[in-house]
């Protein structure tokens, strides 16, 4: 069992929304006298703390784990304005924000901080862990880069820049005073992808996952302001992980490769990293919207969570 607790932690210029679960046998006054670990569980783009971050941090508390799940900024229950906004520098520092906020924590060990992300948040957990050795121990699970993904759907180099141009003229009219132009991640619904002819596994597995009652939640609205696909097509988490990535590392990713990038993300991660301590977890027959929710992926993947943390924290 867990036991939940909202919270309000500061951002750079607002606050972001967020909830720490703790074990259903906690106590706040024991651990002020023996401060124990934490984890910051970081949810994928498009979605919110409600989903997937919080089954991940539901069952690590039932292995002992205290967690800080959050919104991003710009997205959720979060402030910042304008809404919508995807921003790998803002979810990258959003980590580290969380970590300030778990730092002021009496009863949290400031030198035992893990950091867990889901599909993208894996990605910004990453980025974050280059930078912020606070973090002690980094995990991902079915961990992607946005950044690398929005690469290969715009298609070739050429195709890219057509894209960056869009965007840059868009920037201008809303600069002007235009009406802002929203995007939408996933298809609204399987009829909807149908007619676009996409038959991708991940885009399938996504709309079912986010648009039906399985995971869908009023503050995962499926809406991304277009300007901000700029800031994802030049990002990359693995620039600089054969140098600067040096903390224990567990990637937890399943064997049904889709467009998201997962499969090979996992790989390329674990083969670049210069952390000396780490480990690739292939679940066989796993897809990547299988490690959101589904038992049979999720279980394994929170029982090797469980071994990694307990080690390294």
């Amino acid at each position: 069992m867990a036991k939940f607790q909202t919270v309000q932690f500061k951002a750079r210029h607002f606050n972001l929304a967020g909830k720490l679960v703790f074990p259903d046998d906690f106590d706040q006054d024991t651990a002020q006298k023996m401060p124990v670990p934490a984890l910051v569980i970081t949810h994928p783009t498009s979605a919110d703390m409600n989903q997937t971050s919080t089954i991940y941090a539901t069952k690590l508390a039932e292995q002992g784990f205290l967690s800080l799940i959050f919104d991003a900024a710009y997205q959720g229950q979060s402030e910042g304005e304008p809404r919508f906004i995807e921003d790998p520098a803002n979810r990258t520092e959003d980590i580290m924000y969380a970590i300030d906020y778990l730092d002021t924590l009496s009863y949290v060990d400031g030198d035992r901080i893990g950091a867990l992300g889901i599909c993208a948040g894996g990605g910004y957990t990453i980025n974050a862990a280059k930078v912020d050795k606070r973090i002690k121990a980094v995990a991902g699970v079915a961990a992607a880069s946005a950044g690398g993904a929005y690469r290969e759907a715009f298609g070739p180099d050429q195709q890219l820049i057509e894209t960056l141009n869009n965007i840059a003229q868009q920037r201008t009219i809303e600069a002007r005073g235009g009406e802002a132009m929203m995007g939408q991640w996933i298809p609204n619904s399987q009829a909807e992808r149908e007619a676009a002819g996409i038959d991708d596994i991940d885009i399938v597995e996504a709309v079912d996952y986010y648009k039906t009652p399985r995971g869908a939640d009023e503050f995962s609205p499926n809406k991304v302001r277009y300007t901000s696909l700029a800031l994802l097509l030049g990002y990359d988490p693995l620039n600089l992980v054969d140098k600067l990535l040096t903390q224990p590392l567990e990637l937890i990713i399943g064997d049904k490769p889709g467009s998201f990038g997962s499969y090979r993300f996992g790989f390329d991660v674990y083969n670049q990293a210069a952390s000396t301590q780490k480990d690739l977890l292939v679940l066989h027959g796993i897809s990547h919207y299988d490690l959101y929710d589904q038992p049979k992926a999720v279980d394994p993947a929170v029982e090797q969570l469980t071994k990694f943390f307990n080690k390294y924290l």
